[in-house]
């Protein structure tokens, strides 16, 4: 019966026999020698330390299992794992993009390997009369009334911070954002120098740090924020209430990596904790999220300003919906964010059960705008796991105007899904800090990736388009995507989904689960659950 210590005394054994065989009859022994006397001596320190039982006990042998768990990511991802399966993004959804990004061939033979009878099989349907667009560059006005309006492009970068990539990934998503006229946003950790060497548009966002319109106490600094605002490069302006990875978090890269040109970006000291609080201490209520929207706007000079949000409490976004209606003040654009997001690390519990999917977010968004007859004056984003033209027209045809997309565009720089963007050993230099690994980073070749992804993406949607008879991602709706259900049963969104009738919420509340529970009890004034709500959390008390 093999002992649990069987392997360290084979190590022992044979660094005692080949130590004896050098030493009295050849050197060529030490070869042997040399590494049976380092596994015995790491044997030896695994019986003596206290901290790992599985080292105590298996001396030496426990490192084979240590080693292989170290690479399980990589052996699954390219040798056991399916095609299709999402682990978070298929194999098959990353050769897409790699392909899409080299302009290399992205045809697909002998068929789809999707089974198109199984649940949750989606299609668009086609047209016996098909269309043509001339261009594949669709856009969508934002900001229409206000003074520095902004032509934004249907595909664009999510919000991914310098300090979460690296500065030659800024360097590239920005270059190939410029070529193809679409915008970059920026992410919370503000506007960096890298940001600005290639003169690519930007979406500047705004989180609860301030970061890059703050003072030295961390609040809200006017002065700071308008003259960032008014740069030419920044098209919009994008206040975030929530990310997807993890809503209602909030965040901290510690002092050790707030390096001086990331402390200049932040406005942060070097080498101190940068904390970004869970919530914005600027506002407190729905009606002074909307005065903080419009104050954001006039500092900027009249340009398009909006915000970020993952969907929670129902009952909160009705706040928001109804302090519009109260106060006239609207933001020009909303960003939906699915729980699906990925950009940034986040604990466990957060990434998996934390917040709304996109699909559920989107579809609630833009019900209640066009419930309170708002929705042709708010322009709607969203963002969640989106690579693919299929991607772009499902989410449009949910309700968005246009979507952002951040883990594609990594794949794009060369990200191989390693995920290990949180430890600053990214293998691609995309998600690091490392100047050794990110200057390895190619900015030219990567930009050029970029702009290429772009670009054959949105050709493939004009051809989707096409097929469906349509001219326009404008024209899609819910009853062109179709959905099996059940063997035998297939839905479009449009019957699967409960859309309401413009101004239907001011008529009355509709037939719709959501709305009958919490659109009454909403408040413009605050943020507090609804008293029922509040009822049944204090039952649990008596």
């Amino acid at each position: 019966m093999f002992h649990r210590r069987s392997t360290w005394f084979a190590c022992i054994a044979i660094a005692i026999a080949t130590t004896l065989l050098a030493l009295r009859w050849t050197p060529a022994w030490w070869w042997l020698a040399v590494p049976a006397l380092v596994l015995s001596v790491l044997g030896l320190a695994d019986v003596l330390q206290a901290r790992s039982t599985l080292r105590r006990l298996y001396p030496v042998s426990a490192h084979v299992r240590y080693g292989l768990e170290s690479i399980r990511t990589e052996i699954r991802q390219y040798f056991i794992e399916d095609n299709l399966v999402e682990v978070p993004f298929s194999r098959e959804k990353r050769a897409l993009v790699y392909q899409r990004a080299k302009s290399e061939r992205d045809t697909v033979p002998f068929g789809s390997e999707h089974d198109p009878y199984s649940l949750a099989y989606e299609w668009i349907n086609h047209s016996l009369v098909p269309a043509h667009a001339e261009s594949h560059d669709f856009r969508v006005l934002v900001g229409g009334a206000q003074s520095v309006p902004y032509d934004a492009s249907v595909f664009n970068i999510s919000a991914m911070s310098f300090g979460a990539l690296s500065a030659n990934a800024i360097r590239a998503l920005n270059e190939g954002a410029r070529r193809g006229r679409f915008y970059h946003d920026t992410g919370e950790g503000s506007i960096s120098s890298y940001h600005r060497e290639r003169g690519g548009d930007l979406v500047w966002e705004i989180g609860s740090g301030y970061f890059g319109c703050r003072d030295g106490e961390g609040r809200f600094d006017a002065v700071r924020f308008a003259e960032n605002a008014r740069d030419p490069q920044v098209k919009m302006i994008e206040l975030k209430l929530s990310q997807g990875a993890k809503p209602g978090h909030g965040g901290m890269l510690p002092g050790a990596k707030v390096t001086a040109e990331i402390a200049a970006a932040r406005g942060v000291p070097v080498g101190v904790d940068c904390v970004s609080p869970a919530s914005h201490p600027e506002f407190s209520t729905p009606l002074e999220l909307l005065a903080f929207i419009a104050r954001l706007r006039e500092l900027s000079g009249g340009k398009p300003t909006g915000f970020k949000l993952a969907i929670g409490h129902p009952w909160e976004w009705f706040g928001v919906a109804k302090a519009m209606l109260e106060s006239g003040i609207l933001p020009d654009f909303i960003v939906v964010d699915g729980a699906e997001g990925g950009t940034g690390a986040a604990p466990l519990e957060f990434i998996n059960h934390v917040g709304v999917p996109m699909h559920e977010g989107l579809m609630l968004v833009h019900n209640t705008l066009v419930g309170i007859g708002l929705r042709d004056r708010i322009r709607i984003a969203a963002a969640g796991r989106i690579a693919s033209a299929f991607d772009i027209a499902r989410t449009v045809a949910m309700g968005a105007d246009w979507c952002n997309a951040g883990r594609g565009f990594m794949f794009a720089l060369g990200c191989i899904q390693s995920r290990s963007c949180h430890t600053d050993h990214c293998p691609t230099g995309v998600a690091t800090q490392d100047p050794a690994r990110w200057r390895a980073l190619d900015v030219e070749d990567k930009a050029t990736r970029v702009f290429n992804f772009h670009q054959n993406t949105l050709r493939a949607l004009r051809d989707m388009l096409g097929a469906a008879g349509l001219e326009h991602p404008s024209q899609l709706g819910p009853e062109h995507i179709l959905r099996r259900v059940a063997p035998t049963e297939v839905r479009s969104l449009a019957a699967l989904y409960r859309f309401l009738a413009p101004g239907e919420l001011l008529d009355g509340v509709p037939e719709h689960a959501v709305f009958r529970a919490f659109w009454a009890s909403a408040r413009p004034d605050s943020f507090m659950p609804p008293e029922r709500t509040l009822e049944m959390r204090r039952s649990k008390l008596l």
